[in-house]
């Protein structure tokens, strides 16, 4: 991320106008404007990419106030911004890995969020816990257990609550944390990291389904299928086959969004299914609706949005 690009994320997040899906292929909130950028260079080892999000309007009822989350094997570090004249800081949120979507619904004003996806296998040096403990869980990143999320949380608490401020003291404070890692933790982190980029959908089409490509990236990688899934599990939070089913699940939401009119046979073979029907059964348990509702925005009624800590999905 340039720092003209850093200049572009104003005191309310208000950066670009995409529909849910963002620079990079990332996929945001849905009905929200939304876009992600590369982060600093000394925010790499820890952040994949930095979103934005406009959600400093009120909301009314209906489908006016309709937001739903998408499946993400991610953890994030989301920044939920003051709302104009309510004189508070905004506050730090941790949103663990979500296996299937959620829905929501709801009336009050709400915040323009500031969203930093953590790079798979950084949560514990990070916010000190595995991701396999924030799966599915809303939490206050000063409410984590141990001293690295409230350490954090107090660092931030400090600096002025605009976009700007906290990714300088970010990209400031977070090389500090980062020590060299004995030569195992980083054989397992360059396992961790071919193993993430061997399940992704983009390499799907070429090497079937996930419990296949799990088993042959086990064998590339001179790993045991367990070894492979236990690591993946307490770094990403979900397993090996799990990541890759949410994978291709996203992968079908940035190459059919709402509105288009995909044709759903070659869909379903670009993003490494067995046929359009695995497909849609896929996509219906992760996104409780099929495909077809999905792009014609036909989404399951939402549940009233309720605070932290909660579980997600």
């Amino acid at each position: 991320m340039t720092s003209d690009a850093l200049g572009r994320i104003g005191t309310h997040g208000r950066i670009g106008t995409h529909r849910h899906i963002g620079a990079h292929g990332r996929i945001g909130i849905l009905g929200t404007p939304w876009q992600a950028v590369p982060p600093l260079a000394a925010l790499a080892p820890w952040v994949t990419d930095i979103g934005a999000t406009s959600l400093d309007v009120e909301r009314g009822t209906g489908r006016d106030s309709f937001m739903g989350h998408v499946p993400d094997s991610a953890t994030k570090l989301v920044f939920r911004l003051p709302t104009e004249g309510s004189g508070g800081g905004g506050d730090w949120l941790v949103l663990g890995p979500r296996t299937r979507a959620s829905y929501f619904v709801g009336g009050k004003r709400l915040h323009g969020c500031l969203q930093l996806r953590i790079r798979p296998g950084a949560a514990r040096p990070l916010l000190g816990v595995p991701a396999r403990d924030l799966v599915g869980r809303v939490v206050p990143l000063a409410q984590l257990p141990g001293p690295a999320g409230r350490a954090l949380a107090r660092g931030l608490a400090d600096t002025e609550p605009e976009p700007a401020s906290v990714l300088r003291y970010l990209a400031e404070e977070l090389p500090r944390r980062l020590t060299p890692g004995t030569p195992a933790e980083r054989a397992r982190d360059a396992v961790l990291r071919a193993a993430v980029a061997g399940l992704s959908a983009g390499a799907a089409s070429e090497s079937g389904p996930p419990q296949a490509r799990v088993a042959e990236l086990a064998h590339r990688l001179a790993v045991s299928e367990r070894q492979l899934r236990n690591l993946f599990t307490d770094a990403v939070g979900v397993s090996p086959k799990h990541h890759a089913r949410i994978d291709r699940v996203r992968q079908i939401l940035l190459r059919a969004p709402q509105g288009s009119t995909p044709d759903w046979a070659r869909l379903a073979g670009a993003t490494g299914y067995y046929d359009q029907s695995h497909m849609g059964a896929e996509f219906r348990e992760l996104m409780g609706v099929a495909p077809t509702a999905y792009v014609a925005g036909r989404l399951p009624a939402g549940t009233p949005c309720h605070r932290s800590d909660r579980r997600a999905g």
